[in-house]
């Protein structure tokens, strides 16, 4: 039976505080940077009622945001790690190739040469690609998110095929070819 999808889709992560005036520092999630425009709106994680966005400045590679309601410091503090979320069915549509979070969240992952290397259980946002954090019997495998690495997403069958490069799992350098 497929996996439950969540009814709203993480856009961005409150990881600090700005200033004493009620900015959130924010990482961005998303590629639509239009998700903060003043006057839009979003959930913070745990809330019953989205906020309207207020304002929205890039500083540093993320983004200050101040939403309706949190007016100081001790306002925004006790949010530090929520997510902001934005409803399921306001999601813009994806190319073929392109999936949500927990779209991905989850699936087992197994190399094209057949061994299961366990369960996507994080995605990591760098600044060149996504990571996958893989958890299973090899430990914990990181894998990026890349054409040359991830060959088949079947969120069907609640699998992805990735082709191992040399380094990623060392003790599986042998199958797949590294000391060649």
């Amino acid at each position: 039976m497929p996996r439950t999808l969540q009814s709203h889709l993480a856009v961005g992560q409150i990881i600090g505080i700005h200033g004493i005036r009620g900015e959130m520092k924010v990482a961005v999630m998303t590629d639509f940077a239009e998700r903060f425009t003043p006057g839009s709106f979003l959930w913070i994680e745990g809330e019953d009622a989205p906020r309207a966005v207020v304002a929205a400045r890039p500083h540093k590679g993320y983004l200050l945001l101040r939403m309706a309601g949190l007016e100081t410091r001790t306002d925004v503090e006790p949010l530090r790690r929520r997510y902001l979320l934005i409803e399921r069915s306001q999601a813009a549509a994806l190319a073929d190739d392109e999936y949500y979070e927990d779209e991905l969240l989850g699936l087992q992952v197994v190399a094209e040469s057949g061994q299961h290397l366990g369960e996507l259980t994080e995605i990591l946002w760098t600044g060149a690609n996504e990571v996958y954090v893989v958890q299973g019997a090899w430990g914990e495998i990181l894998l990026p998110a890349i054409a040359e690495v991830v060959q088949e997403v079947n969120l069907v069958q609640e699998r992805m095929v990735v082709r191992l490069m040399p380094g990623l799992v060392p003790a599986l350098d042998d199958e797949i070819g590294a000391g060649e």
